[in-house]
């Protein structure tokens, strides 16, 4: 399958036009990638993080002053 072809597969596929796929840079998948976990954000976990960085600067400004 060459570049053009998968363009349009992808394009006939999603409804988007073939210049829109062109400019987001679909390619085939080579060997090596595999079957990749999603980039994911848990988001309570990265809330947990930010509030605990924000409690200990509070404690941090507490003690100085």
């Amino acid at each position: 399958m060459t570049q053009r072809d998968l363009n349009r597969a992808v394009a006939r596929a999603t409804g988007e036009s073939v210049d829109m796929i062109e400019r987001m840079g679909f390619g085939p998948l080579d060997e090596n990638s595999g079957d990749r976990e999603p980039n994911t954000i848990d988001w309570d976990a990265d809330d947990d993080a930010r509030l605990a960085v924000q409690a200990v600067r509070r404690r941090r400004l507490a003690a100085t002053v």
